[in-house]
């Protein structure tokens, strides 16, 4: 039965959610942040298109872990019809707890195709997906968006405020624009601007690098919870930090060398037994290599030979020759 996401969003407490995005939120990785205390998991957004299609490998992104509830697959396209239909499918045939709509990807190959922040060019559209996907399936239905496709359609409160009358039942905000991208700083006055316009529970997006961060978007914005996106790459472990900082409590340090190994070859381990292709899924897990690496001792060099390898047992090999040395001293 799907779990009421809406209840735990409005239950107080801040929620903590891991953001969808594509080739980082895989089950494997779900899982991890849901063991260092991700409340809500969405999936990687999933083309609707695929979906209707049967892609196998759009059909793929749909798997997930009962372990992994409450959960919520992302879905994107232009068409209300085929994501009507994709929702459909999805409901049936998966049953997560929610299907979210992806309207804030700022990617050009899926923009061109009107989809992701692409929409956001056209209310009217918005509105007749949010309707199609809504009247589709009996599972709640929430919506991701950015604050405009530039800066002059830049207005979030009124894209939320269309979003909630066609049916939303929570919306998350990233306070940037399309043309923004990823640059600059994300405007959390405007998720605050949309916490006091709307009456559905708002969520807020960006910038959270660190336990601190989610204290403090709360505490400026009063947003219902908090979803982490980049600040999780190579860094799961910032959800039991933003949930300390968030309770009041000492915020825990980030794990040593020894403890950060072990959580990223327990990654790399579950990532190569949920894709049926292991050559390929050691290949796909080297970005996740290079963030945890991220920011150590003489990291650059270590990750240019972890960058090389196609087995585990390498990056095994790397990993434990890197701590030897480390504890030896020679790369501190």
């Amino acid at each position: 039965m799907p779990y009421d996401v809406i209840s735990l969003l409005n239950a107080g407490g801040t929620p903590l959610y891991l953001a969808p995005q594509a080739g980082v939120s895989e089950s494997p990785f779900r899982r991890l942040c849901r063991r260092f205390g991700a409340d809500v998991l969405v999936s990687e957004f999933v083309s609707a298109a695929g979906i209707v299609q049967n892609s196998r490998r759009s059909r793929e992104y749909l798997r997930f872990d009962e372990v992994e509830r409450p959960i919520g697959i992302q879905i994107f396209g232009a068409d209300p019809a085929v994501m009507g239909d994709a929702a459909a499918f999805v409901a049936e045939a998966f049953g997560p707890d929610f299907i979210d709509i992806n309207f804030g990807c700022p990617v050009k190959k899926v923009v061109k195709r009107n989809g992701g922040s692409g929409c956001l060019r056209d209310l009217d559209l918005v509105e007749d997906i949010i309707r199609a996907v809504d009247d589709s399936t009996p599972l709640i239905t929430t919506v991701k968006i950015r604050s405009g496709f530039n800066e002059n359609t830049r207005d979030p409160v009124t894209i939320g405020l269309r979003c909630e009358q066609a049916g939303a039942k929570a919306i998350c905000l990233h306070p940037r624009t399309r043309a923004d991208m990823y640059s600059g700083e994300a405007r959390w006055a405007e998720i605050s601007a949309l916490v006091e316009a709307l009456e559905i529970p708002v969520i807020g997006n960006g910038d959270i690098r660190r336990g601190e961060d989610a204290r403090r978007m709360r505490d400026e914005t009063g947003c219902e919870a908090i979803m982490i996106a980049r600040g999780s790459h190579g860094d799961p472990w910032i959800f039991k930090q933003a949930r300390a900082a968030l309770d009041g409590l000492p915020i825990p340090e980030d794990p040593n060398v020894d403890e950060r190994f072990e959580i990223c070859l327990e990654h790399a381990r579950n990532a190569i037994a949920f894709e049926s292709d292991r050559d390929r899924a050691i290949i796909d897990f080297r970005k996740h290599l290079g963030w945890y690496t991220k920011g150590l001792p003489d990291g650059r060099s270590l990750r240019t030979e972890l960058f090389q390898t196609t087995t585990l047992e390498e990056v095994e090999g790397l990993l434990e020759a890197y701590r030897e040395e480390h504890l030896a001293g020679v790369c501190s």
